[in-house]
Formats: C-alpha cells, sequence, structure tokens
C-alpha cells in the first residue's frame, strides 16, 4: 500500500506540466506514507501562491504611479537633501524643483520594477518541500522573508544598472530624473555656497541617486509582496485556484 502510494505520488508529480516541480518530483521518490501527497500539495501551493503574489505585486509597481501613488511606497529626497527642504524657500523655484525629482524618482523606480520577476521565479522553483512546509505554517510574512533573503544581493546587483539607466531615461517630458536633480541640487548649491548661504550655515549636498532608489525600489517591492501574502493567507476570495484553496485552508481550520 505505501509503494502504491508513492507510485501514486511520483505519476501526479511526472504528468504536471509545472517546470518549479521537477525538484520536488525527486525528493517524492525518497519519501515514505501519506505525508508525501500532502507535502506534495503544500508545496505546489505555496510556489503557485508566490507565483501569483510576485507576479501581482511586479505588475502594480511597474505601472504609472506604482510607487508614486503609493503614500506607503513613495520616494523622498534621499537623507542628504534634507537640507534643500530645510533652506527651500531660499532657492528659486525650489518646491518645484523638489516635486519634480520626486516624480523623476519613482517613475525610475517604476520602470525598473519589471527586472525583479525572473528573479522571484527562479527562487520560488528552487524551494524544497522543507522549505515550503515552513514557510506555509510560519508567520504571515514567512515566505517575503525567505525570498528577500535569498534574492535581495541578486537582485540589487541586477537592480542597480537597470535604476542607473532609468534615471537617465527621459520618463517625463524632455528631462531625466538624473537632469532634474543636477538642477535642483545645482540650484541650492549655489545658494548654499553664497555669502548667504555661508552666513546661514548651509552645506552643499550631493547624493548616490543610483543606490538610493535601487534600495528604496527593492524595499517597496517586499513591503508590497508581504501585503500580496498577507491577502492569500487570510483572505479565502485571494486563492484564486483549486490548489490554493486547498492548501491555504489548512491554515484556517487551524484558527
Amino acid at each position: 500500500m505505501r509503494r502504491m502510494i508513492i507510485s501514486l505520488s511520483a505519476i501526479v508529480i511526472l504528468s504536471t506540466s509545472c517546470t518549479e516541480l521537477q525538484q520536488v518530483a525527486s525528493q517524492v521518490m525518497t519519501q515514505q506514507g501519506v505525508s508525501t501527497s500532502i507535502g506534495v500539495d503544500n508545496a505546489t501551493g505555496l510556489k503557485e501562491a508566490l507565483l501569483v503574489g510576485t507576479t501581482n505585486s511586479v505588475m502594480n509597481l511597474s505601472k504609472t504611479d506604482g510607487f508614486f501613488a503609493n503614500q506607503a511606497l513613495k520616494i523622498l529626497l534621499p537623507e542628504e537633501a534634507q537640507p534643500i527642504i530645510k533652506n527651500i524657500k531660499l532657492v528659486p523655484g525650489g518646491e518645484k524643483l523638489v516635486n519634480d525629482v520626486v516624480l523623476r524618482l519613482n517613475r525610475a523606480a517604476e520602470d525598473a520594477a519589471v527586472e525583479a520577476k525572473p528573479i522571484f521565479v527562479s527562487a520560488i522553483r528552487n524551494m524544497t518541500i522543507k522549505d515550503a512546509t515552513n514557510i506555509l505554517f510560519g508567520a504571515n510574512n514567512a515566505a517575503t522573508s525567505y525570498l528577500r533573503n535569498n534574492t535581495y544581493s541578486q537582485l540589487s546587483s541586477a537592480f542597480e544598472p537597470k535604476i542607473a539607466t532609468s534615471l537617465d531615461k527621459k520618463l517625463v517630458g524632455n528631462i531625466s530624473t538624473t537632469d532634474s536633480w543636477k538642477a535642483l541640487a545645482n540650484a541650492y548649491n549655489t545658494v548654499a555656497n553664497s555669502l548667504v548661504g555661508k552666513a546661514s550655515n548651509m552645506k552643499p549636498v550631493s547624493a548616490n541617486l543610483t543606490r538610493y532608489v535601487t534600495d528604496k525600489t527593492l524595499n517597496g517591492m517586499f513591503l508590497s509582496l508581504a501585503s500580496e501574502e498577507k491577502k492569500i493567507r487570510e483572505n479565502p476570495s485571494a486563492r484564486v485556484n483549486t490548489i490554493l484553496k486547498k492548501v491555504f485552508g489548512q491554515l484556517d481550520a487551524k484558527k
């Protein structure tokens, strides 16, 4: 009977079209008992949930206003630029220059966000049954934490050149984020270096926009993904297919 259960489990796995289950299949052949089938279902369901969640996150963040219109994710000026905000009234056209830079920072993040999807998908496919089980019955953000721990360095390396390119794109009007920032910084630094600025103890500013926007974009992505994960864990209507309903229904039973 135990051999029959293992054989049936293997047939189910080998017949599926999901690439991410290839690794799971080899593990199932070495396991015994009914728990094998449950483990496979849990791994399949969790992976599908993460594929849905990451796809939704990337899609929402990469569209216009994905960052800019979301107050929790909106990218503001970097810390180095706070002296500009503090002395904005002394900078000619300063408020408009600040608003222009903030808009363009967010447009650059939105433009780059799509780069995350293949990296997330690769990490999801590489999950083992043990990983998936621990995540499924873990904290509400267990999957997000797993992906952050296993993808952040790779995402950062992939994002930084893309962000640099996006900052140089003329995504709003005919001005790039880099040029918009230079206009703001130069306007402020001109005042800071003047007699009035020196008397007011104003200091010139500079900032590594590429590194700053890269970090902010990635942080925004993981916040968005945590929200998607929570939705699937807690809201049955967010479970868009049978396997998600079956697997995450186990969590409902434990409440």
